[in-house]
Parts: structure tokens; C-alpha cells; sequence
């Protein structure tokens, strides 16, 4: 029985489910009170389980109906709050492992970028709290995998739930578009995928907005709305100590924004991760132009959530924070971990001496010291008194 379990091909998606949902549920319930944007995010929940609406009119609903449904069944609690994005957090992680799978990676090279990305700290955090993030990040992913399968009808519905979670969600349908056009995917197929995203968006909208304002409106009036009020905040008009540009996520020195102290949570990119960025970008155009096909897909996934920023953020001069680059991190977990399996491989039993014993441990050494830095300096168990 153990023996046909350690040759199970899905044992390292299961054992990394497990281990997260572990430091997920040691953690939930601190601390005992909203944490950061759940400030925003539990006091709109509440009142839309009391009927008053939403106090959030610049935000879709979908998210903010999953976290009053967690208070409706555990109550208005820490639990309540966050069951659900511990629970799409997780869910997550598997639709990204299964996204590696479908872009034909090797086994290592999958359960190598899930783990960069389950002890990713961004990652970490947004699962934590009961923020918009995970709930949005979560369907995009479903969309992506739905995607590379080709089922373009559910995949552009699920693009729409995305972007009913958080707007910023609709990138979804700009990382799919710029892979579709490198492809050179059949136009019905665009075409169908485009529909379903929208009547998903213009069409569940009104049902959703039923449960939250009791009443029909129209989903082009709320989105109007949720434009004019997220267009509104502007680094001219709004002082604030958190916000950054999307260029400076990436170059030094690295943002953060502070979500609570004691335990620590925080919102900023793991070093690990930051720190290799535009090199692990730059191999995977290398590995495009070389004609390795899935690299387009990841050079994609980059731009339509991460690089569209910097126009946006120029254009509009829209507030904009270091955790709206959390959908991109799976995108740099692939690249690193395409990288790393490349390293080993060329340098094991290959070379020189010093080169076959250097360049395989530096590989090593760079997972290793990933989730140290992880568990030393993210994760919310160690940093409490």
C-alpha cells in the first residue's frame, strides 16, 4: 500500500496540498480581527448580510459574497472571514499544477514551480486574509487551464468570473488573447471565447448584485461605477505611504506593504523571487525564440497581468500596490523552475569537476534557501510572541 502510494503520480501536489492547508488553518484565526484591506472587506460583508448593500461600489460582488457566505455558516469571526480564500487558495495550487501539466512540463519541473509558488509569500498571504485577490487569481487560473485544454466557451465564462471577483480579473482574457494571437488560433475560436466572457460578466452580474442590493441594477450602470471610483484614486490626489509603481516592484528596492505586525503579515514578493524576475523572464524568451512552445505562454501570462500595469499606471495615474503583481508569480515560479531543471541538467556529469559540482548545488541551494526564507521570515507562525 505505501509502496503504491510513493509511485503515485499525483503524491507531490497532494503532500503540498496538505502541508498549506496545515500552515493555512494553524494560522486562520490570527489575528482576531480584520488584518489590512479586510477593513474594507468583513464591514461589506456584513452589510450585505444585513441587507444594506454593498459599502464597496468600486469592486465587483462574487468575492465579497464568498466572504459573507463564510460568516454566514462559521460566523463573524476570523474563521468566517477567511475559510474561503484558504479553501480557493489552495484550489489555486492545484489548477496551476495542473496548468504545468497541460503545458507538457516534466513532472520535476511542475512540482518544482508549484512549490517555488506555495511557499511564495505573496501567494501565501493573499490565501490568508479576506481580501479580493484569491478569489479572482483562482478563476483566472481555471480559465487558463480550461484554455490550453480547449474549451474556449467555459474558459471565457470563467474569465468572467474572474473579473466579477475583481476587476483587474479581466487580464485573464488579455494573457489568453496575446497567447491565441502568437498561435495563430482559429478566429471561431476567439470569437467564442470572447462571447462567453462577456455575457459570463453582463449576464451573472445582475444576479449577483440581486443577492447583495436586493433588488435588480444594471450591470452596465455598475460598471460605470466601478470605473469612475476606481479611476478616482489617483497618486495626484491621494497621499498614501503604501502604494508604489508597477516598474518598482521589480526594480529595487523591493515594496512591501504591511498587513498586520504581531503575527506578521506582509505584503511583498519573496526575495527569492524578486530578486530573479527579469533573468527568469529572459530565459523563457529565450526558450520562445528557440521554438519551446509553452514559453510563449508564460511570456504571455507576464505581460497580460504584470507589464499592462505600466501603461495603465502612465495613462491613468491610478493608485497602484505591490500585491497586484500576486496573479503574476506563477508565471515567474515556471520560468525559475524551467531554469533550475535546465541547470541541473546541463551541468550533471557534464564539464569540468568544479562546474559538475557547483552549478547542480547552486540550483539546490536556491530552493533551499526559498523556503527558508519562507518559513524565517513569512510565515505568520514564527512571529508570534
Amino acid at each position: 500500500m505505501i509502496h503504491r502510494a510513493a509511485r503515485w503520480q499525483h503524491l507531490g501536489i497532494f503532500l503540498l496540498v496538505l502541508v498549506t492547508l496545515i500552515m493555512h488553518f494553524s494560522t486562520i484565526t490570527q489575528p482576531g480581527e480584520p488584518a489590512f484591506d479586510e477593513q474594507h472587506y468583513v464591514p461589506d460583508a456584513r452589510s450585505i448580510i444585513e441587507g444594506e448593500g454593498t459599502l464597496r461600489g468600486e469592486h465587483p460582488p462574487l468575492a465579497k459574497l464568498f466572504i459573507s457566505l463564510g460568516i454566514r455558516i462559521f460566523g463573524d469571526n476570523a474563521f468566517g472571514w477567511r475559510f474561503f480564500s484558504v479553501l480557493f487558495g489552495t484550489a489555486s495550487l492545484v489548477l496551476f499544477y495542473l496548468i504545468c501539466r497541460q503545458l507538457s512540463l516534466s513532472q520535476r519541473v511542475t512540482l518544482l514551480a508549484t512549490s517555488l509558488l506555495a511557499f511564495e509569500n505573496l501567494t501565501f498571504i493573499q490565501a490568508s486574509v479576506a481580501m479580493l485577490d484569491v478569489y479572482s487569481l483562482t478563476f483566472m487560473l481555471l480559465s487558463f487551464l480550461l484554455y490550453l485544454k480547449g474549451r474556449y466557451l467555459v474558459s471565457g465564462m470563467s474569465v468572467g468570473l474572474a473579473t466579477l471577483a475583481k476587476l483587474s480579473g479581466g487580464a485573464a482574457a488579455l494573457v489568453i488573447a496575446l497567447h491565441w494571437l502568437v498561435t495563430r488560433r482559429k478566429i471561431l475560436q476567439g470569437l467564442v471565447f470572447s462571447v462567453a466572457a462577456l455575457a459570463s460578466f453582463f449576464l451573472l452580474m445582475p444576479l449577483f448584485d440581486l443577492v447583495v442590493f436586493r433588488h435588480l441594477v444594471s450591470p452596465f450602470a455598475r460598471l460605470r461605477t466601478m470605473i469612475d471610483l476606481t479611476g478616482s484614486l489617483t497618486f495626484a490626489d491621494t497621499t498614501t505611504g503604501i502604494a508604489s509603481r508597477p516598474w518598482e516592484w521589480i526594480i529595487g528596492p523591493p515594496q512591501s506593504v504591511d498587513y498586520w505586525y504581531t503575527p506578521r503579515y506582509v505584503g511583498e514578493i519573496s526575495f527569492t523571487i524578486w530578486a530573479l524576475i527579469i533573468p527568469a523572464m529572459l530565459y523563457a524568451a529565450l526558450r520562445a525564440v528557440k521554438g519551446v512552445a509553452f514559453s510563449w505562454f508564460v511570456l504571455c501570462w507576464f505581460a497580460g497581468t504584470y507589464l499592462i500595469w505600466i501603461p495603465l499606471n502612465l495613462i491613468t495615474d491610478r493608485l497602484t500596490f505591490v500585491f497586484y503583481f500576486y496573479p503574476t508569480v506563477g508565471a515567474i515560479s515556471i520560468a525559475l523552475a524551467l531554469g533550475l531543471s535546465d541547470l541541473w541538467d546541463r551541468w550533471r556529469g557534464k564539464g569540468r569537476r568544479w562546474l559538475r559540482r557547483i552549478m547542480p548545488a547552486a540550483a539546490l541551494g536556491f530552493v533551499l534557501l526559498h523556503l527558508v526564507l519562507f518559513f524565517v521570515l513569512h510565515f505568520p507562525l514564527t512571529s508570534i510572541a
